[in-house]
């Protein structure tokens, strides 16, 4: 078993369609990451990539907030999460993210209903999972912007399980992802449309090397 405490600085992470610097939250030194050169569509590759890791099965637990940035279209959702077993080209990987602005101050039941997403890189985004009226990779969750959201996620093989802040039960349970056991890469900080993201910890634990 490794544990790998991350430095959360910009020097350990490749910027991959997104801006990456290091920053501060009300005095909390932290990662600020937020998506630039990508066409303004949601669930495409736009992370900030953790050097030097290989990721295959474990635990990644991270410490995030976001906000929205001022010209924020109308439909963005805060969006923020991770992603995992990235590939060296950045096109294959999985990833789970939150939607704050559809979590606890949202009153509208659809929204409310979409307040997380897991996604898989590129076949199976959430457009594909709405097309076809997939439900499964959704869920409700009790977050909001501008708090710090504490998220684990817990691998093996082709299932996961994601943890909000500090919860026994999991939000949310991938029982197979689209990628199947096999596959392996790095972990990344995942940011969306209108969404500037703050990481001020992170931790991989990788069971298996």
């Amino acid at each position: 078993m490794i544990n790998r405490q991350i430095e959360v600085k910009a020097e350990h992470f490749t910027p991959v369609h997104t801006h990456v610097e290091d920053a501060e939250v009300n005095g909390t030194p932290a990662l600020r990451v937020v998506k630039t050169d990508k066409i303004p569509v949601p669930d495409e590759n736009t992370y900030a990539k953790l050097k030097d890791l290989s990721f295959h099965n474990g635990c990644i637990e991270i410490k995030m907030l976001s906000r929205l940035l001022p010209d924020a279209p109308a439909h963005a959702r805060g969006f923020i999460g991770i992603v995992f077993r990235a590939n060296d080209a950045d096109s294959e990987f999985e990833s789970f993210y939150v939607r704050p602005t559809n979590g606890r101050q949202c009153e509208d039941p659809v929204r409310k209903a979409h307040g997380c997403q897991y996604f898989s890189y590129p076949g199976y985004i959430f457009s594909y999972f709405r097309e076809f009226g997939i439900t499964a990779f959704e869920a409700p969750v009790d977050v909001a912007l501008d708090e710090w959201i504490t998220l684990k996620a817990v691998i093996e093989e082709d299932h996961a399980a994601f943890y909000l802040n500090g919860a026994e039960q999991p939000v949310l349970v991938v029982e197979h992802m689209k990628h199947g056991p096999d596959a392996r890469g790095s972990v990344g900080i995942f940011v969306d449309i209108g969404t500037e993201a703050f990481v001020s910890a992170l931790q991989v634990t990788c069971t298996d090397s």
